[in-house]
């Protein structure tokens, strides 16, 4: 996030000078407190860089547009990396994608209607910045930089300095002129035109059919009229007026909830410590009390961060365990560390990142095929849980038990192994660790129709075999039918597995803390299994699957395809956190270093369903001590503790945003939360947007009334429901909705700073407006109504990989 609310020592000494100035000289005309731009953009992360990349090279591309274009960039952290990105976070946060994975610049494969901008994707920066062997950021940019891979995952303050580089070779464009405020943005108000010494012409009479429609162009804009600036103010009250703001925030945190602010006051009363959830590069988890219990709460991804950043200051190290054939590390520890006591809802950590270069297993669906999914696309008022999830369960299930049958074949029931089966079907190029064929799923042809519409992967030509699981897959009607197959198929309670178990690992029951100790044992040993043969081990299977189809998934809600309702509750609900769990994990790196943490005893998985209480008269801490206690509902363990780490997300809802922004703008009505069936989304609405240079606007703030602002511009998170794909980084090769949207709000940029040095009509008197040409929808763009989408995107196509966005 890139627009938060910060702590009060924040130090704004070069907002005290008007900003930090890159480019031409002139950074703005001032009047009355008010600073003039061409354009302000709110948001210093990918988003805004990205922005101003594309409008250098629109600039670039035409010589006859008027220039140097200003723009005012302003992050509440750090202008280039963003929030995500900080370079003063530590080293031992990483990103959950690969380098290669990483680019700021859009290639043939985004659709745009302005010209290419080619520059280094984060490995070509990264060579040369090793190639040049220093960096003005400091020795460890090179260091990192230098010993890297492709493939290796990077810090986030190493993709920070990346980011950075790549707007400063922007800002060095003379046609660019960029101020940088490291400031808190606050509200948007409409700037006084006439104060700001600029002319309006006189409107011409339109086509009412054309209403709406503005058809200038930068060499047609006779009779325009131009609307007064719109101002974004800061808090310190200083006022940056622009004909467009650009609203890329990134991001956003969550406003402190009742729980939290309760648990805050009560660490204040009773002097205790407590870390409220938080970016973990906001956060000070350091200096934590050697040899006592230390509550944590969250093991998601910033628990991995949090954890890797611990170990640093303990200054431990880890070894490899002699002989293990799966990586496992030995923890040494250095005397430092405390007992990290950790719980969450499901009790588990997220799953590991395939290892670098290792080999994958080869998946291709049967059920949920690339067809199924645009079939689906094409329809409306999906029931998710009911017509999409069962399909994608089906594959979860065919693969666990296809990696099963190589894996431990003796687990299955007598019936389905693969010594007793004719039908048991080998696709090539999949094997066990020990060249033993693993049976995978061809089409299913046993003339069962599948239950659910459109199902067409298991009719498929090319079907010869079947796995002898695949009739009863075949005949389920829903995800709980598919976990019954899964129930009665596997009878060894070591491999006994369902889907639902991914929520509720001990299906609800309370269990004893022996059980839950051997629990987490074979936890380990299976993710450290999976980590290491990730081609052949079930774990893996199942990972993998969830990684491949939750793209597509995601794409049904992103064109209209779901009702609201099930969009809310399902695909944006358990959908996404089962997908986060499953395919969005910490690098293998990462993981195997927790594991061997609770191998040593310092970290201890409390339980399930895990609680936290604050407690003033806690035995512990003798009379009237303070004290927080967390407990598992399902193992029953407790723990108490001074010290309470939240290491849970704390992504916010638009609706109970921390943003005093996004806040000022719902509460005032000149945005609204985006509804689909009625239903209410957590996301701002923007309107569509097309890839065409005739489209005059895209991506506008929408108001309470259904009104456009042509004057905002909003891109990225905030508004994911309109701008499916936009929360995602942009990858080398692959169609990014992030670089495309920050073409959409170049265009509008450069097109009203051209529009501002028009002084009279007869600049372009007689001018034809051009003919119209078709528009396309821009990448994971809404090009209908609000609450409906025509935008397309290849059914089934690979979701690009996820960073910290």
């Amino acid at each position: 996030m890139t627009n938060t609310a910060v702590t009060d020592d924040l130090k704004d000494a070069n907002d005290e000078a008007g900003g930090r100035v890159s480019g031409a000289a002139d950074e703005g005309r001032t009047d009355a407190g008010t600073q003039h731009f061409d354009a302000v953009i709110v948001g210093g992360g990918p988003r805004g860089v990205a922005t101003v990349i594309r409008v250098a090279a629109r600039l670039r591309a035409d010589a006859s547009l008027p220039r140097p274009v200003r723009i005012a960039i302003v992050d509440v952290q750090e202008v280039g990396p963003g929030a995500t990105w900080l370079t003063s976070q530590p080293a031992e946060y990483l990103n959950n994608t690969t380098a290669s994975a990483t680019t700021i610049y859009p290639d043939e494969s985004t659709p745009l209607s302005g010209p290419p901008s080619p520059g280094p994707t984060l490995v070509e920066w990264m060579e040369q910045v090793a190639r040049a062997g220093s960096h003005p950021a400091g020795d460890w940019v090179t260091a990192e930089a230098g010993r890297l891979r492709a493939l290796d995952f990077t810090s986030r303050r190493l993709q920070g300095v990346y980011y950075r580089d790549q707007l400063d070779a922007a800002a060095a464009d003379p046609a660019i002129n960029l101020t940088e405020f490291t400031a808190l943005a606050v509200d948007l108000e409409q700037a006084d035109l006439e104060q700001a010494g600029r002319e309006q012409t006189a409107p011409e009479k339109t086509d009412p059919g054309q209403a709406g429609l503005d058809q200038t162009t930068p060499e047609h804009t006779a009779g325009t009229t131009q609307a007064p600036d719109t101002a974004v103010v800061l808090a310190d009250g200083r006022r940056l007026a622009a004909p467009t703001v650009v609203l890329a925030q990134g991001m956003v945190q969550a406003k402190p909830d009742a729980e939290v602010r309760r648990l805050t006051t009560f660490a204040r009363t009773h002097g205790l410590r407590y870390v409220p959830p938080g970016m973990p590069a906001e956060r000070d988890f350091s200096a934590l009390p050697a040899g006592e219990t230390v509550l944590v709460r969250g093991l998601g991804a910033n628990f991995f961060d949090v954890v890797g950043a611990l170990v640093a200051e303990w200054g431990g190290t880890f070894e490899e365990v002699p002989g293990d054939p799966h990586g496992r590390l030995r923890y040494l520890p250095s005397g430092r560390e405390p007992r990290l006591v950790a719980g969450s809802r499901r009790g588990m950590p997220y799953r590991s990142k395939p290892v670098p270069y290792s080999q994958e297993r080869p998946f291709t669906p049967r059920w949920a095929t690339p067809e199924w999914f645009a079939e689906l696309g094409e329809r409306a008022g999906l029931d998710f849980a009911a017509e999409v999830w069962p399909n994608i369960a089906r594959e979860i299930a065919d693969q666990y038990l296809a990696a099963l049958a190589g894996w431990a074949p003796e687990a299955l029931r007598e019936d389905l192994r693969p010594a007793a089966s004719e039908t048991a079907h080998v696709r090539a190029g999949s094997s066990t660790a020990s060249g033993a064929d693993v049976p995978q799923p061809g089409a299913a042809s046993s003339g069962t129709d599948a239950p659910l519409a459109g199902a067409a992967g298991g009719n498929s030509p090319e079907a010869k075999v079947s796995a002898p699981w695949i009739p009863a897959l075949e005949a389920c009607r829903t995800g709980e039918d598919v976990d019954e197959v899964l129930r009665t198929a596997v009878t060894d309670p070591r491999w006994n597995w369902t889907i639902a178990d991914l929520r509720r690992p001990t299906r609800g029951e309370q269990t004893t803390p022996e059980a839950w100790a051997a629990f987490v044992e074979t936890l380990v040993t299976d993710e450290l299994a999976s980590m290491s043969e990730a081609s052949v081990h079930p774990r893996a299977a199942v990972n993998r699957v969830m990684s491949v189809l939750r793209g597509s998934a995601q794409q049904l809600g992103a064109v209209g395809a779901v009702a609201g309702s099930s969009l809310v509750r399902d695909l944006h609900g358990w959908f996404d956190s089962d997908g986060l769990f499953l395919a969005s994990g910490p690098p293998a790196g990462r993981v195997r270093q927790v594991l061997a943490l609770i191998d040593a005893g310092i970290v201890d998985l409390l339980g399930p369903e895990t609680v936290v209480t604050a407690e003033a008269n806690s035995t512990e801490g003798g009379p009237g001590a303070g004290r927080f206690r967390a407990l598992s509902r399902i193992t029953g363990r407790t723990a108490e503790s001074s010290v309470l780490l939240e290491t849970r997300m704390s992504k916010g809802r638009v609706p109970h945003t921390d943003d005093p922004l996004l806040q000022a703008l719902l509460t005032s009505g000149r945005a609204r939360i985006h509804t689909v069936d009625y239903v209410q989304t957590d996301y701002l609405e923007a309107g569509p947007a097309e890839v065409s240079e005739t489209a005059e606007t895209g991506h506008n703030l929408v108001d309470e009334y259904a009104r456009e602002d042509p004057s905002v511009v909003v891109l990225g998170i905030p508004a994911s429901t309109t701008q499916p794909g936009s929360a995602i980084g942009a990858t080398p090769h692959k169609p990014s909705p992030l670089l495309a949207g920050a073409d959409i709000a170049a265009k509008q940029i450069v097109r009203r700073a051209v529009r501002r040095t028009v002084r009279g009509p007869a600049a372009t008197a007689g001018a034809e407006a051009p003919e119209a040409e078709a528009g396309t929808p821009a990448a994971g763009t809404f090009a209908a109504e609000a609450g409906t989408s025509a935008a397309e995107a290849p059914a089934g196509a690979e979701t690009p990989a996820e960073s910290a966005v």
